[in-house]
């Protein structure tokens, strides 16, 4: 009768009925209630930030101050939270990078505890931010920024031009865009 069913694979499995070039879908793709439209309606202040390790380091090479950058970035009280995978990252790097690891013992950071094995960060903060939508990454890894602009609703945080930047962030929230 010229339909066919064809299968496509990725984050959701959809199943699609093909008739006379029209898709047909049975089956759509399940996004959390926290998010309106683009928006994720779970962040505001206080803001919870995950860093990943080389967000600390760009931060010392560019001597910013880590959490009075973030408020001045976004205009409002900023938690920065490290991973235990990311602290073990640091101090693998050994002796050169003494000072992010003295920065990331900060008592102003909250220290997030890892229940799963191994110590790639990279997975651990993709991981994190997929279960909870209520973190802002900051990171300067282009990879990173890769697989975390697939998850809808995660603001990420950068450098550039010696100042901190946000990304997919409501212009509601945060300083005005330059």
């Amino acid at each position: 009768n010229g339909c066919r069913k064809a299968s496509l694979f990725g984050k959701c499995q959809y199943l699609l009925t093909v008739c006379s070039h029209i898709y047909f879908p049975t089956c759509s793709p399940k996004y959390p209630s926290c998010l309106f439209f683009q928006y994720n309606t779970q962040l505001g202040p206080p803001y919870h930030i995950l860093v990943d390790t080389n967000f600390i380091n760009f931060s010392i090479k560019a001597k910013l101050d880590i959490v009075q950058s973030m408020m001045d970035c976004l205009y409002a009280k900023c938690i920065p939270c490290i991973t235990d995978c990311v602290m073990a990252e640091i101090e693998k790097l050994g002796m050169k990078y003494r000072v992010a690891l003295r920065i990331a013992k900060d008592p102003r950071f909250e220290r997030l505890p890892c229940t799963h094995k191994g110590t790639y960060a990279d997975d651990c903060l993709v991981q994190r931010v997929t279960q909870h939508k209520c973190y802002i990454l900051a990171t300067v890894d282009r990879d990173l920024k890769r697989r975390v602009r697939k998850i809808p609703g995660v603001p990420i945080m950068y450098i550039s031009n010696h100042r901190f930047n946000i990304e997919r962030m409501p212009d509601d929230y945060g300083a005005p865009r330059f």
